[in-house]
């Protein structure tokens, strides 16, 4: 059985790595909870490293990209820019797949599945 490959993007900026993946679905349960804690939950990290993670993307873009509401559980949600990145961010991964098909085909044929894990 051939091993299912799947194409991931990431977004550098003069040298420096901007979005990627997890980053595009941290903003993803952002707009699904409309929490930081609640998304960062969601992904297995602390509300400390989700909040920097936003913070960063904040101030990344000409706009902020997560917008929040003051005080204890004020929630959170995309900016238009925010969800603009993110449509973007996956449009272009549907772009590069569709682009790389051939490519990904064949290196699907000369890689190995990877081995289970043994039972102990």
């Amino acid at each position: 059985m051939v091993p299912a490959l799947r194409l991931t993007l990431r977004i550098d900026v003069e040298g420096h790595p901007t979005l990627g993946h997890g980053k595009i679905r941290l903003l993803e349960h952002v707009a699904a909870t409309g929490s930081i804690s609640a998304a960062g939950r969601a992904m297995g990290m602390s509300y400390r490293r989700a909040w920097l993670l936003i913070d960063a993307l904040n101030h990344q873009f000409t706009k902020p990209l997560v917008e929040t509401k003051p005080g204890g559980g004020g929630g959170a949600s995309l900016s238009e820019t925010g969800q603009a990145v993110v449509d973007c961010y996956r449009a272009a991964e549907k772009e590069a797949t569709a682009g790389a098909k051939a490519s990904l085909g064949t290196l699907a044929s000369l890689v190995k599945r990877p081995e289970k894990a043994a039972a102990s």
